[in-house]
């Protein structure tokens, strides 16, 4: 009898079919995990669990007395309960690594793209605004290279932006983290600073931390009024991260020139949202990683971490070692 596998939001086609294969899989997208009966009957019996965004509390898990494994398709875990998790003795694992090229391509594009005015002068093009050869003062951007950029976080992702930075475009590269990064400072010239520091010497100021308990909230009204009235501030972490009305109001009023944002406190982002009103702002709908290539790549590490816990052997990308440990 094949083991059952609940993968629910998204897993590439080619990784399911071939899960398909090895299990009994069936596949839920964006249901109601507390009422619809037929997600809740294949839970019951579930083993293992592979997608994307499932929220995982004590509820969720108390009625999965199977479970033996949650696979994320994402580097990110904020959806889990970890100390549920550790005390139903369920491993949870994630997918890092494949993705950091990808979404440091995406924060550096979305960075560029608000320094330069792209969505707005695209707009000004196709909307036929265009009649003279050249554009006036009111419509020009401001310079990328040779600036200073501060990023929050220096994991992965911060590092291959740092890189970017450094190699691409000559940028001088300050960088706030719970750890000194002597590679970063020797690579790119990173220099460690506090955080306020950071935010009254840099042009851009790069989010790029996961969301915790510590980082929630981490940027508002304060940390607004320390940037420069020049900066760009760029998040490509999670919405939450950021005060939103706080940083609304930093624009409203001023206290930064634009900002580049991938996510959004939250999401899908409300139509009415003063955000989406502002030409000095930039938005993309949380599409760090959404290349096919390396969504590919993702769900097939997922897959991997999810047979192995299956299987009983340690999976490659644990999030909490205590699990493992208690085996």
């Amino acid at each position: 009898m094949k083991k059952k596998v609940l993968a629910y939001n998204r897993v590439e086609k080619p990784v399911l079919e071939e899960l398909k294969d090895k299990y009994d899989v069936q596949f839920f997208k964006n249901v109601d995990t507390r009422n619809d009966t037929e997600f809740l009957n294949f839970l019951h019996d579930a083993e293992g669990i592979i997608g994307l965004e499932l929220p995982v509390d004590r509820e969720l898990l108390q009625r999965a007395p199977n479970l033996k494994i949650i696979s994320n398709v994402s580097v990110g875990y904020n959806n889990l309960d970890l100390d549920a998790l550790k005390e139903m003795n369920v491993m949870a694992t994630n997918t890092p690594g494949v993705l950091t090229d990808t979404v440091a391509d995406t924060a550096f594009g979305i960075l560029i793209a608000a320094a330069r005015r792209i969505p707005e002068l695209d707009n000004y093009v196709k909307n036929g605004n265009w009649t003279s050869e050249a554009i006036g003062p009111e419509l020009f951007g401001t310079n990328v290279h040779h600036k200073t950029l501060g990023i929050i976080g220096m994991g992965r992702i911060g590092n291959a932006i740092a890189q970017r930075a450094h190699f691409g475009f000559d940028m001088e590269i300050l960088y706030h983290s719970r750890s000194s990064k002597p590679d970063a400072e020797e690579q790119f010239g990173a220099k460690y600073c506090d955080l306020d520091d950071l935010l009254k010497e840099s042009d851009f100021v790069c989010m790029i931390t996961p969301l915790t308990k510590q980082t929630e909230g981490m940027i508002g009204k304060k940390e607004f009024q320390h940037m420069k009235k020049s900066a760009i501030f760029v998040n490509s972490s999670r919405g939450k991260t950021v005060v939103e009305a706080d940083l609304i109001d930093a624009l409203e009023q001023g206290e930064i020139a634009a900002a580049a944002l991938d996510v959004f406190e939250q999401e899908p982002i409300n139509s009415d949202n003063p955000l989406l009103k502002m030409t000095n702002v930039v938005t993309t709908p949380h599409v760090g990683s959404s290349t096919v290539e390396t969504e590919l790549k993702m769900s097939e590490l997922a897959a991997d971490n999810l047979e192995a816990g299956l299987s009983g052997k340690k999976p490659a990308n644990l999030v909490d070692e205590r699990v493992w440990e208690d085996k």
